[in-house]
């Protein structure tokens, strides 16, 4: 075969008693239309990474600092089970739009969504539990976000690497190796010195409850893991896009809020009204929490691993920064080294391979049987 200019020339040989004599070529031209497109495909395949990384980066930062914000703002604070329930009403809205776009046509979409969601109950059916789960687990975020500075909160969060992580082993059977326990370590070492941190602070707090912030966090993490097992052992394989995934979590979310906020916040919200506390801001800090999964669906294509695990990463540095900034935040010695491993784990437990980059650990950890 013999490349010339846009051309490439190959030679068919026939058997081998007879090579010199049965041995022709044909020319099959290259074209340069393939080749741009190749390029351009490249192009928009990186663009769309960037687009990724400040996307998720963003959505993990903003949407927690936004939160912590309005519930510090001095008048009526809006009441927690409210905004869980605006929040999915918002999500189901914004996954319907995203089916008439892909679909191009409103009665194609409506009837797309009428044939999955109504015609079958069975599959709509099963998503009732992971929409229960992720009911409560907003709920209690809300409620850890309200006694929890947005920095701890950011870290402590990551503990659902955790709990799902182990969760997986244990009812999914998964296999973890060596140095993404390891890295499961580093992140409870990590998150415990962030906690102690907290909990011990001397620097006075007005109008929140570490510890009771703390395990709320660690419930909405337990919840969060178990939703994903779940979602891995019921519903993988299933044909159905994540919009309509997205509606059917959305339909049952709006009905389990309203039963937490009658249960929870029944007399409350009877009182004073079911928008009470809302200012334009807290509408803002609603519709935020309610795109991200939305953000994530969209760009996770393109987001790997360590793309994820930077853009986690970088939350975390930001929401130190805004907090430092807007909410008073101290910086303490005991919370930079439990962000930090909490960081690093991050990416150990995503690329396990990267303990052999770091000299100390490739010390420990030089073989590379441990990565099976």
């Amino acid at each position: 075969m013999a490349h010339k200019d846009d051309q490439v020339t190959i030679e068919l040989t026939g058997s081998e008693s007879a090579k010199s004599s049965n041995r022709n070529s044909i020319t099959v031209p290259i074209s340069a239309h393939n080749v741009s497109v190749s390029t351009v495909q490249h192009h928009s395949n990186l663009f769309m990474k960037q687009v990724s990384l400040v996307s998720l980066t963003l959505q993990n930062a903003l949407s927690i600092l936004l939160l912590r914000y309005v519930r510090t703002l001095p008048g009526d604070r809006f009441i927690n089970s409210t905004a869980v329930i605006n929040s999915e009403i918002q999500k189901t809205i914004f996954s319907i739009i995203l089916v008439i776009n892909e679909e191009r046509n409103i009665m194609k979409a409506f009837k797309l969504i009428y044939d999955k969601i109504v015609r079958q109950p069975y599959d709509t059916f099963k998503t009732g539990l992971p929409a229960l789960l992720y009911t409560l687990q907003n709920n209690l975020l809300f409620i850890a976000i309200s006694n929890l500075d947005a920095a701890t909160f950011q870290v402590t969060y990551q503990l659902k690497i955790f709990t799902t992580a182990v969760l997986m082993v244990f009812i999914l059977r998964r296999q973890l190796n060596l140095v993404q326990w390891f890295a499961l370590f580093l992140l409870f070492v990590g998150i415990s010195l962030v906690q102690l941190e907290n909990m011990t602070s001397s620097r006075p707090k007005q109008d929140v409850n570490a510890v009771y912030g703390f395990m709320a966090v660690i419930c909405a993490c337990i919840l969060s893991g178990l939703a994903g097992v779940y979602f891995e052992k019921i519903l993988k394989g299933s044909d159905v896009s994540v919009w309509i995934r997205n509606i059917q979590l959305g339909v049952f979310g709006m009905f389990f809020g309203v039963l937490t906020m009658y249960v929870s916040d029944g007399s409350e919200v009877k009182a004073k009204g079911f928008l009470f506390g809302y200012s334009p801001m807290v509408w803002i800090a609603t519709l935020l929490h309610s795109v991200g999964g939305l953000i994530v669906a969209l760009v996770v294509k393109y987001a790997d691993n360590i793309l994820k695990g930077f853009a986690t990463s970088m939350a975390i540095i930001i929401s130190c920064i805004v907090s430092i900034i807007l909410f008073d935040f101290q910086l303490t010695v005991l919370f930079t080294l439990g962000s930090s491993l909490v960081i690093f784990s991050i990416f150990l437990y995503s690329k396990p391979d990267l303990i052999f980059k770091v000299p100390i650990l490739n010390a420990c950890f030089n073989e590379r049987s441990i990565l099976l």
